[in-house]
């Protein structure tokens, strides 16, 4: 179970002193511009491949994958 799952689009105005111990945060489309800064936080396979970005792979996850996380999760909250 996900408490709090974090789908961040852009990171400018972001904070990660908003988040939990226990959240987790993806981030998709611009939001894969910068690495992901620390445990628990991924990126978008699909939305890194469009942008020809390498990370690595335990960094990422697919579409499927974020699915299954938005269905696990307390609440969803899209940045």
């Amino acid at each position: 179970m996900v408490n709090n799952l974090w789908l961040v689009r852009k990171l400018g105005d972001f904070s990660s002193e908003l988040l939990s111990d226990d959240d987790v945060v993806v981030l998709i489309q611009d939001g894969v511009l910068r690495g992901p800064a620390r445990k628990g936080w991924y990126l978008c396979r699909e939305d890194v491949e469009a942008r020809g970005l390498k990370y690595p792979e335990e960094c990422l996850k697919s579409y499927e994958q974020i699915a299954e996380l938005i269905e696990q999760a307390r609440r969803v909250i899209v940045w």
